[in-house]
């Protein structure tokens, strides 16, 4: 055999040493971290991810290295970010906000434990929760599925809303799916909606200044990472236009927004990281079926709700799971 062919063959037989042998010739595992958005914008997130992974017994800087990769919302990086990743040859990739399609493109070796908002069956990510099938599980926090839920509290802050303004990000793969299940979750209840667009921050100013114009009763934010990001915006415009706003996560209720219903984020960071460190342990992705949230929380920002003239009814106080005054 010619040393060539024999270079060749050897590094062929290299990659594809399963992820124990991987480690072992390295001081400590690798985990690659990627996540459209900043470290800073989620931090106490992260330390429940750290605390899922020290259930397992892995402890960065101890028993485990992490290599950070944030796009700081600036999603068109994040495709070479994770081709970086994968020429690093981590061990595990952790895909989170908005993150794990440039993940999934970038490599179907590398496990990848994502952190997803939609039904990662619809997005092509998994063949079923129950049985992943490929190198990608995860969690699925259900925001779509909370949607009936999150227009009936909005009625009951707002009884006389008929008509309601649905804010969406179009450059999300899932907003015609988002669309048309809020649609039929209205329907149901009586609601008529109205969808608006907003990518950039100024697409978020030019929205609100087309609700007051318009005048909707109430306004349904869809749960998006970049909205996440811009929740003092959409705090300060809902307040100066006199706008009822409902989100999905709890963030912007605490920046001065009106009312969030939807998951306990923590929660699925920490489980994120039990099934980092399971892997890292010797599981396959294709057999841990997706975890969806079973944990929700109903939070209303009194103050807020005080300056837009609304009375919060004593039945929604009590099924709060924190009242912010």
């Amino acid at each position: 055999m010619k040393r060539r062919e024999f270079i060749t063959l050897l590094g062929g037989a290299a990659a594809a040493w399963p992820l124990s042998a991987r480690a072992q010739q390295r001081t400590m595992p690798v985990i690659g971290l990627l996540s459209g958005q900043s470290a800073e914008l989620y931090s106490s997130r992260l330390r429940a991810f750290h605390e899922g992974l020290k259930e397992t017994g892995f402890v960065e800087g101890e028993s485990v290295s992490i290599v950070y990769r944030e796009a700081g919302n600036n999603l068109d990086r994040l495709p070479a970010m994770a081709s970086d990743l994968v020429r690093r040859r981590v061990d595990v990739i952790v895909a989170l906000a908005g993150s794990v399609l440039a993940a999934k493109t970038a490599t179907a070796t590398i496990p990848i434990v994502f952190n997803v908002n939609t039904d990662p069956v619809k997005l092509g990510l998994v063949a079923s929760l129950s049985r992943p099938g490929g190198n990608l599980t995860g969690t699925n926090f259900l925001t779509a599925e909370l949607t009936k839920k999150r227009l009936e509290l909005l009625r009951e802050l707002v009884p006389k809303a008929m008509g309601v303004a649905v804010l969406v990000n179009p450059n999300r793969p899932d907003t015609e799916v988002q669309l048309r299940e809020i649609g039929e979750a209205a329907h149901a209840i009586a609601l008529q909606v109205t969808a608006v667009n907003a990518r950039t921050v100024p697409e978020i100013d030019a929205a609100f200044e087309s609700l007051a114009r318009e005048r909707p009763d109430a306004l349904f934010v869809v749960g998006d990472p970049f909205f996440n990001v811009r929740r003092v915006q959409f705090a300060l415009l809902a307040a100066r236009h006199a706008v009822p706003a409902t989100y999905s996560l709890r963030d912007h209720v605490e920046v001065g927004g009106l009312m969030s219903y939807g998951t306990n984020l923590r929660e699925t960071y920490r489980q994120v990281g039990v099934y980092v460190g399971r892997i890292l342990k010797g599981a396959r992705p294709a057999e841990l079926p997706v975890v969806q949230s079973t944990k929700f929380e109903l939070v209303i920002n009194a103050q807020a709700a005080r300056m837009l003239g609304l009375t919060v009814p004593d039945k929604l106080l009590a099924a709060a799971d924190e009242v912010i005054e």
